[in-house]
């Protein structure tokens, strides 16, 4: 490791109001060095990376590049010292092909001046996207990319930058397996090209996997840096909760009641395929598969947010039609979606706003809102949740992502909601959090609430689920109890392998 590092932050803080988002923090990162940077939602990370890019100003401290001064004030000056960021929450334009989104800004020239060399663009794009080992139309918009091809996009805009420093920030979060693999070759081959990477997590599994280093944050501070290979998982959670913590992903044993919301013969062309499927009350019925399987699809259907062609839906026995999500929403259905930013919160409104959004009229009388009842209800699920803000006054996009989505899951149970979908419930949640979701999971479902659960974390899946659906290329591939199930029979039926 050479004596000089690559990439140098010394010292570094930012207050927001109300939060010292970051007090006198030092991090550094070699050449040839994969190193990574965890800690509980809050903890500071995203804010280090946002400085790290220009994005946000820092009160104080220093950062330095090859041993000299980086004068990082912008976004762009970011670009030219080499540091390409990969947000958690991305930053794409949506209605841009996938090739216009990794060249923005370095479209390569056309044969006449002033014009763009599309073909090219589209070729090299192409070239990008299969090395990552994935299936994307690069003329695609990306607003028609579900999450994780977004993510995909994401992480091909870095490596086509040819960056000497690249952070990437909660990566791993919508990727399968295989996917996942392909990002690790990715980094390897980066890493051997002596490109510094920092790489954000909250899957300890992947940080034993690709890192040398790991610097352990907690509420704005770095607790301490250390090779991987001199420390254990529990050890890592220590450092970022501050006691000893053990992750469990079980639910608990409990019979499942009468059904409670149901799908036949579901079809919506080019994504849904003769769906059948049974929720009951007091039952977590989780639904894996690769991304672009129809899952997301799937919720979207029985929410009321995009129409069916054919088939019918039906709540406690009675056909519904739901023809929009407050249809839904009335009819006791609620969707906790996968992309928090974009579908589940409005950032500029204050928590207390969002959190009782979806059920006004509980809190109304002749139009008018009960003040006194709202921020009490806001008041009592901060406090039953967790969420860390310093007022229910704060804007939620003031938040970290976890306790932004601890917001989405307190809008939803405001609602007393009978059928809840969770779309990748635990995207970006640190280990603490997680436990937390599944114990208000595990109490939902006690009371008699029904949850379909998608995600691709397949102990996730396998910890949470009593039963599991496994989707494939629109279709329900198959079915699989709690018992039978195991990942490598989930991935079966996912890929269509015997």
């Amino acid at each position: 490791m050479s004596p000089t590092p690559l990439l140098s932050m010394q010292g570094i803080s930012r207050q927001y109001p109300g939060v010292q988002a970051l007090l006198d923090v030092d991090f550094e990162v070699a050449a040839g060095e994969v190193h990574a940077l965890v800690g509980e939602n809050g903890a500071g990370k995203s804010t280090l990376m946002k400085i790290l890019a220009g994005a946000e100003d820092r009160d104080s401290g220093e950062i330095r590049i090859d041993g000299k001064q980086a004068p990082i004030a912008s976004p762009q000056q970011a670009l030219h010292l080499g540091i390409g960021i990969i947000y958690q929450e991305f930053n794409l334009i949506p209605y841009l092909s996938v090739a216009e989104n990794i060249f923005l800004g370095r479209e390569p020239a056309g044969a006449l001046p002033g014009f763009v060399g599309f073909a090219r663009m589209y070729r090299e794009a192409q070239e990008i996207i299969n090395g990552l080992g994935v299936r994307l139309d690069v003329r695609a918009p990306v607003h028609r990319l579900p999450v994780a091809g977004q993510q995909m996009v994401e992480i091909a805009k870095a490596a086509s930058q040819q960056a000497r420093i690249i952070a990437m920030d909660e990566p791993s979060a919508t990727l399968t397996d295989h996917e996942l693999q392909n990002l690790f070759s990715l980094i390897r081959s980066l890493k051997s090209r002596g490109v510094g990477i920092i790489y954000i997590s909250h899957r300890l599994e992947e940080i034993f996997e690709i890192a040398d280093r790991v610097t352990v944050m907690r509420d704005g501070r770095r607790v301490g840096t250390c090779p991987v290979a001199d420390l254990d998982r529990d050890e890592i959670i220590r450092m970022m909760v501050g006691r000893d913590l053990k992750e469990k992903i079980s639910k608990k044993a409990s019979p499942a009641g009468e059904i409670l919301l149901e799908a036949r013969n579901l079809t919506r062309r080019g994504s849904l395929e003769n769906i059948d499927l049974t929720l009951r009350r007091g039952e977590v019925v989780g639904l894996a598969g690769l991304v672009g399987a129809g899952r997301t699809e799937l919720a979207r259907a029985l929410f009321g947010a995009d129409p069916f062609d054919s088939g019918e839906i039906r709540l406690e026995g009675r056909r519904v039609r739901f023809r929009s999500p407050q249809d839904a929403i009335r009819h006791g259905i609620g969707l906790v979606t996968e992309d928090r930013k974009a579908l589940g919160l409005i950032l500029g409104m204050t928590v207390r706003e969002n959190i009782t959004l979806a059920n006004l009229g509980a809190l109304s009388a002749f139009d008018f809102i009960n003040a006194r009842q709202e921020k009490e209800t806001a008041h009592r699920l901060i406090r039953d949740l967790a969420i860390k803000t310093p007022s229910p006054e704060q804007e939620a996009q003031n938040l970290s992502g976890g306790n932004q989505q601890k917001v989405v899951l307190a809008k939803w149970l405001f609602t007393e909601s009978r059928a809840l979908i969770f779309d990748e419930p635990t995207r970006g949640i640190d280990v603490g959090s997680k436990v937390e979701i599944y114990r208000l999971m595990n109490r939902l479902v006690e009371s008699g609430v029904g949850i379909l659960m998608i995600s691709s974390e397949l102990p996730e899946i396998l910890g949470m689920s009593d039963r599991i659906l496994v989707m494939r290329q629109g279709r329900i591939a198959g079915e699989l109890s709690r018992e039978e199930a195991t990942q490598e029979k989930i991935m079966r039926l996912a890929t269509g392998g015997e």
